[in-house]
């Protein structure tokens, strides 16, 4: 499953891709913000998100702010999470192969319906490159979430 969230700068993004996912036929759940509203506040979201994603290998989720770092910043806050601030296809391939996000961050202030289009299908379509130097991060990052 796909989980999205927005706060009120990526909202009107959010609704575009809740558009582009269901053309692709994938199945997403929508975790708010169901409604515009300037005072509401992304790590509200990135909570609501990153906890579904966690939940289960299986699960990503799509978190999207003003220039995502915010969202970044509180979804890396819940175990098992690897979220990653992608402004371009490259950035979302790479992050998928290289360091096996499991959360897409996403800039609406700077990133355009197209571009967003074209990271989400880059990074929904690329795999975790098992080999080992990639293995070894990935634990190495498990070891500080831990203490």
């Amino acid at each position: 499953m796909i989980y999205l969230g927005a706060d009120h700068r990526g909202y009107n993004l959010k609704e575009a891709i809740k558009l582009f996912l269901e053309e692709k036929g994938l199945n997403f759940v929508d975790e708010g913000a169901t409604k515009y509203n300037a005072d509401d506040d992304y790590p509200d979201f990135a909570g609501k998100v990153a906890r579904k994603v966690s939940s289960s290998p299986r699960n990503k989720g799509i978190l999207i702010c003003g220039s995502g770092v915010g969202m970044t910043i509180a979804a890396n806050k819940v175990k098992n999470i690897r979220a990653g601030l992608c402004l371009s296809g490259y950035m979302g391939q790479r992050a998928k192969e290289e360091d096996n996000i499991n959360i897409l961050c996403l800039a609406a202030d700077i990133t355009d319906l197209k571009t967003a289009q074209t990271i989400i299908q880059k990074w929904l379509s690329s795999k975790f490159k098992k080999n080992l130097k990639y293995q070894r991060r990935i634990k190495k990052i498990k070891k500080i979430e831990q203490s």
